[in-house]
């Protein structure tokens, strides 16, 4: 049993590395897309875009006005 708690005391530890391994993963070519002049104003586009319509969809699923 006392195995068992030693696992649960671990698994907080292992969520956070999980998830910022995930999350660097995923912007490192984001930021490799930014160094370049023209390719910021296409990268900066595409995430504003992006955030633009995830924010009218939401607001239009949820009625916010």
């Amino acid at each position: 049993m006392n195995n068992f708690w030693n696992n649960i005391n671990k698994f907080p530890r292992f969520l956070i590395v999980v998830f910022t391994g995930f999350f660097l993963t995923t912007l490192k070519p984001i930021f490799k897309l930014l160094t370049d002049k023209k390719k910021k104003i296409i990268g900066i586009t595409i995430i504003t875009l992006f955030v633009s319509i995830i924010y009218y969809i939401l607001s239009v699923m949820l009625a916010i006005n």
